[in-house]
C-alpha cells in the first residue's frame, strides 16, 4: 500500500459515529494518516515512523511518549498498514495467561499478529519474561506503548529486540489544530452545536493541555458543556468558562517516573551553573506538581555541601535552616525558605573540592584496603598498649607553636598523599593559602628529620 494513500485507521468506527455518548477525544481520534498532527518530522520520508508504516513486516517496537501523544493511534495505524492482525492488550489488566492466550491465537490462526500492549511498563518481570521467547521466535510482533523510559521499565533482553520510537508531547500549534478540528467537525466533533471557540479560551486550553491531545479535547468538551448550558450559545467560549469547567490543572509529574528525575536534575544543574532564575523555575515546577518539600530541602542541603562547600561555609547552615523551617511551618509558607535557600545557593561561590577529596580517599581505601594506623595516632587506654608503642610520639597540637604538628598522619604507604585541593574561590581561597603554608612546613620538617 503506498505510504501516502488515505486509509481508514479504524474500520469499525463507522458504528461508533452513532454513539452520541462516546467522549469527544475518542470520537476525534485520527482514523487516517493525514489526520495525525504533531509528528510530521517522524512521518517524513526516510524518517523512522515513515519507514515502519511503509513496511509490510515491521519489527517489534516500543512507542515511548507522554500521554496524548498518539501512541495508540500509531499502533493501530501500523497494524492497518502492515495488513496484520492486531491483538490489543492492556498491561493494567493483562497477566501471563492473557499474554499466552493472545500468542496461542496467533499460532493457531497462523496470521501475522501485532501484539499491542498498552502501558507495557506496568508488566512485571515475570510477565515480560513470558513474552520474550515468543517475540524472539517471531510468533508475534510486539508493539508496546509506554509513558515511562523503557530503559528503566522494560527488561534488557526484551528491549534489545525492539526498536524504541520516542514521541514528544504535541506542540502548541498541533494542539491548536486538534481543537480547531473538533470545533469544526459537524459529524464527530462539536460543529453541530454552533460553538465558537474564543481566542483566549483556545490559548487557555492549549496551555492547560501540556501537550496532551486527549486532555485538550476532554477539557474542551467539559467547557463546551458548561458554556452551551449557560444560555450564552451565541457568545464565544471564554477562558473564564474553561477555568470554571476544568478547575485547577495539576502539572504532569510522577514521583517515581522519569519526569520527576528530569526536573530534579534540572534544578541541581541550574544551581551548579549559578543560574538562580532557572533554579527557581524548576523549584516552582516541583512544588506545583506536589513534590514533597522536605525532599527538595534535603537535595538543597546535599548541594550546599557537595557543590558550594568551603567556598561559602554559610551555605550548609542556611540550607539546614531552610530544611528545618519547612519541617516546622509546612506548606504553603515553606516554599519561601526554599526559595531563599535556592537563590543563595545558586549565587554562592562554588567548590566541590571536599566532595572530590572524599572520592579520592575512598578510591585509595578500595584499592589498598584499611592500612595500619600510625603508632603515634593510636589510642592507648591500657598499659599493654602503651608498652607496645601505641600513642608513642604523639604531640598534642595545642601545645605546639601555632597549634601545628609536622608529623605524618597518613598510613606509611600513603605518606605524602594529597586528597584535598582547595579552590581559589570564595572563602576557600584563604584555606588554600593556609594549607599551602602548612604543607610546606610539614615537608621541610620531615626533610630535616630524614637528614
Amino acid at each position: 500500500m503506498p505510504p501516502d494513500e488515505t486509509l481508514d485507521l479504524f474500520p469499525e468506527r463507522s458504528e461508533r459515529r452513532l454513539e452520541p455518548h462516546a467522549p469527544l477525544a475518542e470520537r476525534m481520534r485520527p482514523r487516517r494518516l493525514e489526520d495525525l498532527v504533531g509528528h510530521e518530522a517522524l512521518l517524513a520520508p526516510g524518517r523512522p515512523l515513515h519507514t515502519l508504516l511503509s513496511s509490510e513486516t515491521p519489527p517489534s517496537i516500543i512507542l515511548w511518549g507522554p500521554p496524548g501523544s498518539g501512541k495508540t493511534t500509531l499502533a493501530f495505524l501500523l497494524g492497518e498498514r502492515s495488513n496484520a492482525r492486531l491483538a490489543p492488550l492492556s498491561a493494567v489488566t493483562a497477566g501471563v495467561p492473557e499474554i499466552r492466550k493472545a500468542i496461542e491465537a496467533a499460532r493457531r490462526t497462523r496470521l501475522r499478529t501485532l501484539l499491542f500492549i498498552d502501558e507495557i511498563h506496568r508488566l512485571n518481570k515475570a510477565q515480560q519474561d513470558a513474552l520474550l521467547p515468543h517475540v524472539e521466535a517471531g510468533a508475534v510482533t510486539l508493539v508496546g506503548a509506554t509513558t515511562e523510559n523503557p530503559s528503566f521499565s522494560v527488561i534488557a533482553p526484551l528491549l534489545s529486540r525492539c526498536r524504541v520510537i520516542p514521541l514528544e508531547a504535541l506542540g502548541a500549534e498541533s494542539i491548536g489544530r486538534v481543537l480547531d478540528r473538533a470545533v469544526a467537525d459537524r459529524e464527530l466533533g462539536l460543529g453541530a452545536t454552533g460553538l465558537v471557540l474564543g481566542d483566549d479560551a483556545r490559548e487557555a486550553l492549549i496551555i492547560a493541555s501540556q501537550g496532551d491531545a486527549r486532555r485538550a479535547l476532554g477539557m474542551l468538551e467539559a467547557s463546551a458543556t458548561v458554556h452551551l448550558s449557560s444560555g450564552r450559545r451565541a457568545a464565544p467560549l471564554s477562558a473564564e468558562t474553561v477555568q470554571s469547567a476544568v478547575g485547577r490543572i495539576a502539572l504532569r509529574h510522577d514521583r517515581d517516573g522519569e519526569e520527576h528525575f528530569n526536573v530534579v536534575s534540572a534544578l541541581i544543574k541550574s544551581l551548579r551553573a549559578s543560574d538562580p532564575d532557572a533554579a527557581l523555575h524548576y523549584l516552582a515546577r516541583l512544588l506545583e506538581a506536589g513534590e514533597d518539600p522536605l525532599y527538595v530541602a534535603r537535595r538543597l542541603v546535599i548541594f550546599a555541601s557537595e557543590d558550594v562547600g568551603n567556598a561559602d561555609p554559610s551555605a550548609l547552615p542556611l540550607a539546614m535552616a531552610a530544611h528545618q523551617a519547612v519541617e516546622r511551618i509546612g506548606m504553603p509558607e515553606g516554599r519561601i525558605p526554599l526559595a531563599q535557600a535556592t537563590t543563595w545557593l545558586a549565587c554562592a561561590e562554588k567548590s566541590n573540592a571536599a566532595y572530590a577529596a572524599l572520592g579520592r580517599a575512598m578510591a585509595d581505601l578500595e584499592s589498598r584496603g584499611p592500612l595500619p594506623v600510625p603508632m603515634h595516632l593510636r589510642n592507648a587506654p591500657t598499659r599493654l598498649m602503651r608498652e607496645l608503642g601505641y600513642g608513642e610520639g604523639y604531640v598534642y597540637a595545642h601545645d605546639a607553636e601555632d597549634a601545628f604538628v609536622a608529623e605524618e598522619n597518613l598510613p606509611a604507604a600513603l605518606a605524602g598523599r594529597r586528597y584535598y585541593e582547595p579552590t581559589r574561590r570564595g572563602a576557600e581561597t584563604g584555606l588554600a593559602e593556609r594549607l599551602a603554608t602548612l604543607r610546606a612546613r610539614r615537608a621541610r620538617a620531615q626533610g630535616d628529620r630524614e637528614r
